[in-house]
């Protein structure tokens, strides 16, 4: 099982990764860890050191999880993927996920840490339709329609859920 997870933030890309991981015992690896600059975690670092980093994890594993919301390197992933789940829930199920998800210690320092930044979130979120950069539905689009192998798109956490336990039955 090599598959990529990806969708707006708060589609619930982290929590389906972590059940793939536990079907397949397969290893994750989130884009954010990757995506930004050490030195500035504000600033993206450069897509071929960041593309580069993901390499080395696919190479390292014979099954992998990648999940995230850079379609630039959601492209780089699915080119060697075998299968590749879009989350697609809806913008309002996507800030609901983010008010209610839980403390994301690899992200922030704090769980008040992380609540600070939900307001910034939740309007960044709110923009997916329209957004025109690597993180919009656009793209997400594009990279899924372009993809050849085992596909599927999620436009509810209902059927984001009956997708794992699909899974988890078949399994």
């Amino acid at each position: 099982m090599r598959a990529v997870i990806f969708g707006n933030s708060g589609s619930g890309k982290s929590t389906m990764a972590k059940a793939y991981a536990r079907i397949f015992s397969a290893p994750v690896l989130d884009l954010d860890t990757i995506a930004w600059n050490p030195e500035n975690p504000r600033i993206r670092d450069e897509l071929t050191v960041s593309s580069g980093k993901l390499e080395v994890f696919m190479k390292a594993h014979q099954d992998w999880i990648v999940e995230g919301c850079y379609a630039d390197l959601v492209s780089v992933a699915s080119d060697f993927a075998t299968d590749l789940v879009f989350l697609n829930p809806g913008i309002q199920a996507c800030i609901d996920n983010c008010k209610s998800r839980p403390w994301e210690a690899h992200k922030y320092s704090s769980q008040q840490a992380q609540d600070k930044n939900l307001e910034m979130l939740i309007g960044w979120v709110a923009d997916y339709e329209v957004r025109e950069d690597e993180y919009s539905l656009a793209e997400h689009r594009q990279v899924f329609e372009e993809f050849a192998g085992q596909k599927v798109e999620l436009s509810s956490n209902e059927l984001a859920n009956e997708h794992l336990q699909a899974l988890k039955n078949s399994g």
